[in-house]
C-alpha cells in the first residue's frame, strides 16, 4: 500500500461507498482525511467511526460543493482542523440524479447535473489549489458514461462525465510546472448505490455477464486505483483518465 503518513486529503462526496472505500484507504495509509458529505450526516460519521477505530484520523465536514460559498469554508475548515497544506484532493463528488432522456428534462435540470459533477469538481479544485503544496495531487471521477455516452437517459450525466476527462487533461498542463498532478478515474459497473438506485437488476447481470471477468467491480478496488494515482508511484502519470471496468470498454 502506498505511504500517505503526514499527508492531508480531503474526498468529497467520502462518506459511503467509493468515497468511503478511498477515505478508509487513505487513512489506513496514514493520511488525515476530511470525509466530505452533505446530506447523511449518520453515514459521514461511521465512516470517520471506521477510521479512528482503526487507529486512523479523519473528520467529517458538510458542504454542498455544488456552492462555492460551502465550498470554501470546507477549505478553511479542513485547514483550521489540520494544518496549512492539502497534499491530495479527491472529487468523488456526483451523481445521476434522475435517468431523462433529452425531451424530459428542462434546462434546470440539465444545470443541477453538470453543476453536481463537473461544476463541483471546478469549485473544490479551485479552492483547494492555493494551499495544495508541490508534489501534491487531485484526483478527479469520471464514468464509463463518459466515454461511451450512458445509458438510456444519462445524457447529462454522461456529457458532465465526459468535460470532467477534459477537465483533467486542461488542469494537468497548467499545474505541471507547480509539479501538481491531476489524474481521473474512470469506472465502469462498480457495486454501489449508484446502481442499487439507477440500474435495473437485469441491466447488471448482462453488463457483468458481458464483462471479461465476469463480474462488477467493488468500491475497495476503485480505491485502491485512487491510492496509485495520489501516490509518488504515479509520479509520471498526468492528465490520464484511466478505465476500471473489468475489460468491457477499452479507452
Amino acid at each position: 500500500m502506498p505511504e500517505f503518513k503526514d499527508k492531508v486529503a480531503l474526498v468529497t462526496g467520502g462518506s459511503r461507498d467509493i468515497g468511503k472505500a478511498v477515505s478508509v484507504q487513505l487513512a489506513m495509509a496514514g493520511a488525515s482525511v476530511v470525509v466530505n458529505y452533505y446530506k447523511n450526516k449518520e453515514q459521514a460519521d461511521q465512516t470517520v467511526d471506521e477510521i479512528t477505530k482503526a487507529g486512523g484520523n479523519a473528520l467529517a465536514i458538510k458542504a454542498d460543493v455544488t456552492k462555492s460559498d460551502d465550498v470554501a469554508r470546507l477549505v478553511q475548515s479542513t485547514l483550521n482542523a489540520l494544518g496549512s497544506t492539502i497534499h491530495i484532493l479527491v472529487n468523488v463528488a456526483g451523481g445521476l440524479v434522475a435517468r431523462k432522456k433529452i425531451d424530459e428534462m428542462d434546462e434546470e435540470f440539465w444545470d443541477q447535473v453538470i453543476r453536481l459533477n463537473l461544476t463541483s469538481t471546478f469549485l473544490v479544485s479551485k479552492s483547494v489549489l492555493p494551499h495544495m503544496a508541490e508534489g501534491g495531487a487531485i484526483v478527479n471521477f469520471s464514468s464509463q458514461a463518459g466515454r461511451d455516452g450512458g445509458g438510456a437517459g444519462a445524457i447529462a450525466y454522461s456529457s458532465a462525465k465526459g468535460g470532467i476527462m477534459s477537465f483533467t487533461r486542461g488542469l494537468a498542463k497548467e499545474l505541471g510546472p507547480r509539479r501538481i498532478r491531476v489524474n481521473c478515474v474512470t469506472p465502469g459497473m462498480i457495486n454501489t448505490t449508484f446502481h442499487n438506485t439507477f440500474t435495473k437488476s437485469e441491466v447488471r447481470q448482462r453488463v457483468a455477464s458481458m464483462t471479461p471477468v465476469g463480474r462488477e467491480g467493488e468500491a475497495f478496488e476503485v480505491a485502491n486505483l485512487v491510492l496509485f494515482l495520489a501516490s509518488d508511484a504515479a509520479s509520471f502519470i498526468n492528465g490520464a483518465s484511466i478505465d476500471i471496468n473489468g475489460g468491457i470498454l477499452f479507452s
